[in-house]
């Protein structure tokens, strides 16, 4: 599984690894308690309706890249700091990537997982 970012017909790979967080232990540890990440990971979290998703970094000691989408269209971007990062958006599907990885990424565009 890959994440693929799409904007005016250009194509480019996010992300290589693709975790998906199905489960709710899954989602509700997230990132928590791991060292690092590799360049090339994204960790998904798909819902079955749009609400706000709020994400925070409490025991993430790394930054990192946050997504929030509806449908495949990115609603909304924020990079979060290690240890004291909050966000929050609408969506249906919340992406996290490693800090810089969604440079490009603009609300409007649109980011799909590709098996």
């Amino acid at each position: 599984m890959r994440l693929e970012h799409r904007s005016g017909g250009d194509r480019r790979t996010l992300a290589a690894d693709v975790e998906v967080a199905d489960t709710f232990l899954s989602r509700a540890r997230g990132l928590m308690f791991r060292r690092s990440i590799p360049d090339d990971y994204a960790m998904v979290f798909q819902f079955d309706d749009a609400e706000r998703r709020d994400l925070h970094m409490v025991f993430v000691p790394f930054d990192l890249d946050a997504l929030w989408l509806v449908g495949s269209e990115v609603v909304a971007k924020k990079r979060l700091r290690a240890w004291r990062g909050i966000g929050a958006a609408t969506a249906d599907t919340v992406v996290e990537l490693p800090a810089g990885a969604a440079d490009g990424v603009e609300p409007g565009d649109t980011v799909h997982v590709v098996d």
